[in-house]
Parts: C-alpha cells; sequence; structure tokens
C-alpha cells in the first residue's frame, strides 16, 4: 500500500472515531435532556393531580373509594389532564381505569412509601414509549395508588430521526473527508514520488537529474541533501571517469615511451653484433645506444621521484626561498647562457616552512621546462614574493608559449605539447606532474599563463606556513 494511501486511511480513521464519538455524545445529551424535561413536566402534571385529590379529600371529610374516582373521571373527561392511561386501585381492586396502555403498568405498589412518586417506563406492542409515575394517597381510612402513563415516544421518534440524518451527514462528511485527505496527502507525499524517480534516474545513470524541490519544510531540505548528494556523485563519477581517461594516457604515453628506446637499443645492439661496422658507425650506435638509455634511465628517475613524492611525509624546515633560487641560478647561469638563454631573478626576502628537496625538483623542473620553450635565444625571469602563510615563485618566459587547449592538461604524466621537440630535448613529459604534486603536498597552487608566441608564466603558491 502507498505511504498516501495509509495517510489517508488513517485520516479518515480519526475522523470517522472523533466525528462518531462526538456526533452520538451530542444527540445522547439531547435526548436525555428532553427526556428529564418529559420527566419533571409529567411529574409536575402528577403531583398537581395528587394534590387536587388531596384538597378534595381535604375538604369532603365523606370523600372514600367511590367519590375520588368520580373526580377523578371529572378531571379527565375535562381535560384537565392529558394521561395516555390512568388506574386508581386499593389494595384489593381496581376503583377506576382508563386507556389501554394500562395493562402494561407494572406493579410497584410494594415499592411506594409515604409521598414518594415512583417514575418508571415501558412500551406497548406498538413500541411505543411511556413514563409510569406511581404513588399513593388516601379516601378516608383507605390507602389508595394511583398510577398514570405518559406518552415520551415523540422523544424517540426525535432521537431516532436524528440518528438517521446524523447517519446521512456522518457518511458524506467521511466521502468528503477521503477526497480531501486523499488531495492532501497527493500533495503532501508528491515530493516523494519526485524524489523516488530521481533516484530512480540517477540509478539508471542520468546523474544530471536534479528533484529540485523548493519548500520550507522537511521534505524540502530533504530534497537539498539529495540534490547535493547527487551532484557530489556526478562530480565523482565525472573525476573518476577523467581518472580512469588518465591513467589509459599514462599506460599508453609509458608504453611508448619504453618501446621507441628499446626498439632503437635492441636495433643498434642487434647491428653492433651481427655485422662488421666501421669504428665511426661503431661510435654512432654506441652513442645512440648510451642517449637512450640515458632517456631511460631519466624516466625512471622521474616515475620514481613522482611515486616518491606522493608517498613522502614532508618534514618542513624554515627556509629562505629568495637565497635557495639566488644559488639555483648562479648554479645555471652559466649552462644557459652557453645556450642564448639569460636567467635572472628577483628575489622578496624572508623565510617559511618548505621541504628543501622538494623545493629544490620544484625550482629545477620549472627553470627546465622554461629553457625547453625556447627556440633559440630567450630570457627566463624568477620571481619570489613572499606570503603571509607561505610564498609565491612565479617562472616567466619569453618562448613559444602553450596552446589554449594544452593548458588543462600539461600537469598529467608523459603529457607534451610538442612530442618530437620534447623527445629531442630529452624530456618524458613528467617535470610538471611533479611540480603539481609538490605544491599539492606544500597545501598550494600551480597556475599557468600563457599566449602562444609570447611565452609563459607558471606561478607556484607554497602555503606550508610562515616560520615564527
Amino acid at each position: 500500500m502507498k505511504f498516501r494511501f495509509k495517510i489517508t486511511l488513517c485520516m479518515i480513521c480519526l475522523l470517522s472515531f472523533l466525528i462518531g464519538i462526538g456526533g452520538g455524545a451530542l444527540i445522547n445529551v439531547s435526548f436525555q435532556t428532553s427526556l428529564n424535561q418529559e420527566k419533571e413536566t409529567a411529574l409536575k402534571s402528577y403531583q398537581l393531580m395528587l394534590g387536587a385529590l388531596q384538597i378534595v379529600n381535604g375538604t369532603n371529610t365523606q370523600a372514600d373509594s367511590v367519590t375520588i374516582p368520580k373526580t377523578l373521571k371529572q378531571m379527565t373527561s375535562q381535560g384537565l389532564f392529558s394521561w395516555a392511561g390512568l388506574n386508581l386501585s386499593s389494595e384489593t381492586e381496581t376503583l377506576y381505569e382508563q386507556g389501554s396502555v394500562t395493562t402494561y403498568f407494572s406493579d410497584v405498589s410494594e415499592r411506594l412509601t409515604g409521598d414518594h412518586c415512583l417514575v418508571t417506563n415501558f412500551k406497548d406492542a406498538q413500541n411505543k414509549r411511556y413514563l409510569q409515575l406511581s404513588g399513593q394517597t388516601s379516601a378516608g381510612a383507605d390507602k389508595l395508588y394511583l398510577t398514570v402513563a405518559y406518552d415520551i415516544s415523540s422523544i424517540y421518534i426525535t432521537r431516532a430521526r436524528n440518528l438517521a440524518t446524523y447517519y446521512r451527514i456522518f457518511f458524506v462528511m467521511i466521502l468528503l473527508c477521503a477526497v480531501l485527505a486523499y488531495s492532501m496527502s497527493y500533495m503532501l507525499t508528491r515530493p516523494l514520488s519526485v524524489l523516488s524517480k530521481a533516484s530512480k534516474e540517477i540509478a539508471s545513470g542520468n546523474l544530471s537529474f536534479r528533484s529540485e524541490i523548493f519548500t520550507n519544510d522537511e521534505v524540502g531540505s530533504l530534497s537539498s541533501d539529495f540534490d547535493a548528494m547527487a551532484e557530489q556523485v556526478e562530480q565523482s563519477v565525472h573525476d573518476l571517469k577523467d581518472a580512469m581517461e588518465r591513467q589509459d594516457r599514462f599506460i599508453g604515453s609509458f608504453a611508448h615511451e619504453m618501446k621507441t628506446p628499446m626498439t632503437s637499443i635492441i636495433g643498434y645492439a642487434d647491428l653492433l653484433r651481427g655485422q662488421t661496422l666501421s669504428a665511426e658507425e661503431q661510435a654512432e650506435a654506441a652513442n645512440y645506444i648510451f642517449s637512450e638509455g640515458k632517456r631511460l634511465e631519466s624516466l625512471s628517475f622521474k616515475l620514481l621521484d613522482l611515486f616518491v613524492t606522493g608517498k613522502k611525509n614532508l618534514v618542513k624546515a624554515s627556509l629562505s626561498p629568495a637565497k635557495i633560487v639566488r644559488e639555483t641560478v648562479a648554479s645555471l647561469k652559466p649552462i644557459y647562457q652557453k645556450e642564448g638563454v639569460a636567467l635572472n631573478c628577483s628575489c622578496q626576502e624572508g623565510t617559511c616552512l618548505l621541504e628543501p628537496d622538494l623545493f629544490s625538483s620544484l625550482l629545477l623542473n620549472l627553470l627546465d621546462n622554461a629553457k625547453k620553450a625556447m627556440e633559440g635565444e630567450g630570457s627566463i625571469r624568477i620571481e619570489v614574493t613572499m606570503l603571509s602563510n607561505g610564498c609565491r615563485i612565479a617562472v616567466a618566459d619569453n618562448g613559444k608559449g602553450i596552446p589554449p587547449e594544452a593548458l588543462a592538461h600539461i600537469t598529467e604524466a608523459f603529457y607534451r605539447v610538442d612530442k618530437s621537440r620534447s623527445r629531442k630535448q630529452g624530456g618524458v613529459g613528467l617535470g610538471l606532474a611533479l611540480c603539481a604534486k609538490i605544491a599539492e603536498l606544500h597545501g598550494g597552487t600551480i597556475r599557468f599563463a600563457s599566449k602562444p608566441g609570447e611565452g609563459t608564466t607558471v606561478t607556484v603558491e607554497l602555503k606550508g606556513g610562515r616560520s615564527s
């Protein structure tokens, strides 16, 4: 059974119970009130009759069991009292009787004492209801019993009509209640149906589907949390797909990087082994084998650095990045000048927390990539700026620049903008991936700004903290 039907059923049962109890109690109270009023009216009329008989008995000292019945007959014929039945009897016989309902009177003479009036009720063969009022009086020395019947059938008829009307109203109200309860439960549970649909859509692979329920209640809050969860799942799946694509590119690039030099090494080694070569040819083959071997060695070292960096537990020390940069520039400047590349720096003094080996590796890789971007002569400038929680390193070159479509991939392992040129220069596409990892371990970021034909600026922020 659906939840909305359960809500509807519960509301119908609750309202049925409340309306049933309330309506029944109201009708019963009204009936009892009317019945009590009729009892009071009948009792007053009965007391009035007894009083009249006592007056007759008091003024006529000769009143006896014959005079009093005549008096009753006269009172009845004159319409002074409207009784459905009347019975006057002594202890031994019936003195006067009027009405057919007297046959249904119950004998209560033994329960009467003094001026006490006993009130009971009965019904006849036609199920008419009557009040029976019984009391005693005297006629001289005789004790007489006066019993009258008062018709109260109209009260029971009114109650029956009220009940019939109440039942009709009750069923109409329950029907309306069912319609309204279902409508309300439908509106209340409709967001749950939307959430259910959203969960099915997401389960089927449509991760972009959102419930978009904007209500200021618990369901709206649940929808907001659900959409946030779906957003996170979609982002996680997207990141996972990107990671798998990067892994596929990594494996393909790694296999390609291994295959090319190994093919050359095997080919030249087979040539040296199977043929007689001149000294110049042997030197050329050996030199090619050596250069390709060095490239494989460089590849293995880079991969090892990348792996170790990801696993490394950093022990940072208070260092001056300006000092390290100046020392690095001083050691590389002669080498770069030979290749026509000018190297200079501008450093702001200060200390921050750095891992020395990783920071040096970061500088060397950034400078190496900047130098490889040169197509002939050029210049590289390093700027060091101290931050409140670390430092900023900016390496700018005036090389050939990076195409916009390549900027999103340059920190991926084995990714190279110009594959042929990078291979000639000994690059394997791991330097910037290592730089990004070092920045991440220092709680920082790496950003690239480049224009093809104008140059590239790499900005690294290291936020390992400042030394006190």
